[in-house]
C-alpha cells in the first residue's frame, strides 16, 4: 500500500477532489506537483495554494516550457507526427514530460507511487501509466477518478463539504487542455458528431477584428527544426508562442475530427494548432526539396507509426527511440526558409528554398537551360516497360474489365 503518491496537478476540480479523496479514502499524503507546459493564463501561485488548501502536504510548480519545446514539440515536428493524417498531438506530447517530473518529484520526496486525474476512458490514462511504468517500474501509479465513481455534480458537492478552494460550476460545458502546441476542446453539446462547435469555444483561432491585411511569413528551418521567422532568431518557445498569435489572427489551424481512441471509444475532439499546423506544413513541403525520393517516401511511410506510438502512451519505448534516430539522419540537410501565406481562414505554403536543394533548374526546365539528356529516355522506357511487354505478348494482355 502507497504511503506518499505524486499527483500530476493541474488546479481544476478533479485533481483538486482527488487531493482530498486519496488522503481519505487511500490514506496517502500527497505532493501535487503542476507542470507548466505552456497553458494559458495560469497563476501559479494560486494553483499551488489550491493543492495546500485541498490537503497537500507540498505543491510545487515546474516551468517545463522550453523543455516540452524542445525536446518534445520539435522532435514531433522533424516527424511530421500527424495522428491519423490530421490531430499534431497536442495532449499526448505534454504527458511523457510531465510523467519525467512526476518520477523525479516522487524521488526527490521519498514517494512510493504517482497519480493521475485521468478517467477510464481516456487516452491520458495510458499515456500516464505506460510512461510512468518506462521511467520507474518500482513506482505504483494511482488513479482515484477511475476509482470513485462521481459525476462532476458529485465533485462539486464533495469539495463544498470539505472545504475544497475550487472554482468550478455545473454549467462548465466543455473539457479543455492547452499548452504550447494548442488546445483541445471537448465534451457539451460537441459530443454529438452533427452539432456545430459553437463560436465560444475557440481561443487561439478567433479572427482578429478586422482580420489583418494578408501577409506572409518566412520560417527559417536547420536540420529540421525551426529557428526564425521573418529573419529574427527566436528559441522554440518564443518562436512557436509568436507563430500561434500571428496565424491564429486570421482563424486559421482549427480541426473537427472523430478519432479512434486507444481504448477502443471513437471520439469527436475539436483543437486549435495554429503554430502546429502551420509549422508542420512549412517543415513538410522544405523536406520536398532537401529529402532524396526513397528516403522522403519512407519517412511518409514511418510517420503515421510515430505519431501512433506517440498518441499511444509509449513515447518512452524501444520503437519511438529507433525511429528518432530514423528521423534525426534523415533531418541532416533539412535546412532552409519556406515561405507562408497568410490571409482570412487560410495558411498556404508559396515558396521554399534551401542551400542544400535536390531541385536542380537545368534538369527541371524545359527551356534552353534544359541539360537533362533526352536521349537517355528511350532505352530506359523500354527497360521499364519490359516486364509488362513480356506479359502481353506471352500471356495475351487481357486485362479484365471494371465490374467482370
Amino acid at each position: 500500500m502507497a504511503k506518499r503518491a505524486v499527483l500530476a496537478y493541474s488546479g481544476g476540480l478533479d485533481t483538486s477532489v482527488a487531493v482530498r479523496w486519496m488522503i481519505d479514502n487511500m490514506g496517502v499524503e500527497v505532493v501535487a506537483l503542476a507542470v507548466d507546459v505552456g497553458q494559458a493564463a495560469e497563476d501559479w501561485e494560486l494553483i499551488r495554494q489550491r493543492a495546500l488548501g485541498a490537503g497537500a502536504v507540498e505543491a510545487v510548480v515546474v516551468d517545463a516550457r522550453d523543455e516540452f519545446a524542445r525536446d518534445f514539440c520539435i522532435p514531433a515536428l522533424r516527424a511530421n507526427a500527424l495522428y491519423e493524417g490530421r490531430y499534431p498531438l497536442v495532449s499526448a506530447l505534454s504527458r511523457p514530460v510531465i510523467v519525467k517530473h512526476l518520477v523525479a518529484a516522487a524521488r526527490e520526496h521519498g514517494a512510493d507511487a504517482v497519480a493521475h486525474g485521468c478517467t477510464g476512458k481516456g487516452n491520458d490514462q495510458v499515456r500516464f501509466e505506460v510512461s510512468t511504468r518506462a521511467l520507474a517500474p518500482d513506482l505504483d501509479v494511482l488513479a482515484p477518478v477511475r476509482t470513485w465513481g462521481m459525476t462532476r455534480e458529485d465533485c462539486i458537492r464533495y469539495a463544498d463539504e470539505h472545504g475544497i478552494p475550487i472554482t468550478a460550476t455545473k454549467e462548465k460545458l466543455y473539457s479543455i487542455d492547452d499548452n504550447l502546441w494548442g488546445r483541445a476542446i471537448e465534451c457539451g453539446e460537441m459530443e454529438d458528431p452533427w452539432a456545430v462547435p459553437p463560436p465560444g469555444v475557440w481561443l487561439l483561432t478567433k479572427p482578429a477584428d478586422p482580420v489583418p491585411e494578408p501577409r506572409d511569413v518566412v520560417v527559417r528551418f536547420e536540420q529540421g527544426a525551426p529557428v526564425a521567422l521573418d529573419g529574427e532568431d527566436l528559441a522554440p518557445v518564443e518562436l512557436i508562442g509568436r507563430l500561434t498569435e500571428i496565424v491564429g489572427a486570421y482563424g486559421w489551424g482549427r480541426l473537427d475530427m472523430v478519432e479512434n481512441r486507444r481504448v477502443g471509444i471513437k471520439s469527436r475532439e475539436t483543437y486549435e494548432c495554429p503554430a502546429s499546423l502551420a509549422l508542420i506544413l512549412a517543415h513538410a513541403d522544405l523536406e520536398s526539396i532537401t529529402l532524396e525520393r526513397d528516403l522522403a517516401r519512407e519517412k511518409a511511410r514511418l510517420e503515421h507509426r510515430y505519431a501512433e506510438l506517440v498518441y499511444d502512451g509509449l513515447w518512452f519505448s524501444p520503437l519511438k527511440e529507433a525511429l528518432d534516430a530514423f528521423v534525426a539522419e534523415s533531418q541532416r540537410f533539412v535546412t532552409g526558409e519556406v515561405r507562408l501565406h497568410l490571409s482570412a481562414g487560410s495558411c498556404q505554403v508559396t515558396g521554399r528554398r534551401s542551400d542544400h536543394s535536390l531541385y536542380d533548374y537545368g534538369l527541371a526546365t524545359y527551356d534552353a537551360a534544359d541539360s537533362f539528356r533526352h536521349e537517355d529516355s528511350a532505352g530506359f522506357v523500354r527497360l521499364w516497360g519490359l516486364s509488362v511487354e513480356t506479359w502481353a505478348a506471352r500471356q495475351g494482355g487481357r486485362v479484365r474489365p471494371a465490374g467482370g
